[in-house]
């Protein structure tokens, strides 16, 4: 059999104080072309495969009654957004992104469904650390996504593993109304971002859910506590 050719085609690219921020295309064949993000050579995810995302953030919205206020960390390519602007009970949805080249990419439609997403009135995307937007927010939601990584064992910054300690998730805690969720994804089970949790809520769960991703079957997980 014939093996397919796969091209790649820098898109964007960016150099911010944490390394290169890259966008490249991917053409395979008669296959539709793929958007693929990168930083610092890692990949980040891409336009193929994004069931991990629609589908753990659907999980999320489920968990709780009225999700009107959600604040995501992490805008990646945007399909958890877009997940959640797909809810009717969302009336805000504020994400925060370090990178500022993926909000700038999203807003002028280098990546096509970007501004369209965007446009949504409830929708606001924060140029921040998520760690400082959380230290510094003054509103309360009723459900805190976390989508910065693949989870602990996968940062893309090393900067990134304070997202998954106690203080950092005390602050989360804070941030939640009565009755609000924080819910926390990983590529892997991660025992000591449960225990964190656990020290900081009382309880907390984790829940294994099987996704599929270009029809290989894989295994996401979420954490989740309630205040």
């Amino acid at each position: 059999m014939d093996s397919v050719e796969v091209e790649h085609t820098e898109v964007a690219r960016a150099e911010t104080e944490r390394g290169d921020v890259v966008l490249r295309r991917r053409t395979s064949g008669t296959a539709p072309d793929v958007l693929e993000l990168r930083v610092n050579g890692v990949f980040v995810m891409d336009t193929l495969e994004t069931t991990s995302e629609i589908e753990l953030a659907a999980q999320a919205l489920a968990l709780v009654d009225a999700p009107a206020s959600v604040l995501i960390g992490g805008l990646g390519l945007g399909f958890t957004l877009q997940r959640v602007l797909a809810d009717p009970r969302v009336e805000r949805a504020v994400v925060v992104e370090i990178e500022e080249p993926l909000v700038r990419w999203m807003r002028d439609g280098t990546v096509p469904h970007g501004p369209a997403m965007l446009a949504d009135t409830r929708a606001t995307v924060v140029n921040a650390d998520i760690a400082m937007a959380i230290a510094e927010a003054r509103s309360t939601y009723d459900l805190v996504l976390l989508d910065v990584d693949n989870g602990p064992g996968y940062l893309v910054h090393e900067t990134n593993e304070a997202v998954y300690e106690e203080q950092f998730l005390r602050r989360c805690h804070d941030v939640l109304g009565p009755g609000g969720v924080l819910v926390v994804w990983s590529a892997a089970a991660a025992p000591d971002l449960l225990e964190a949790m656990r020290a900081v809520f009382g309880e907390a769960e984790e829940q294994a859910h099987d996704v599929l991703l270009q029809d290989r079957p894989e295994q996401y997980f979420l954490y989740l506590a309630r205040r």
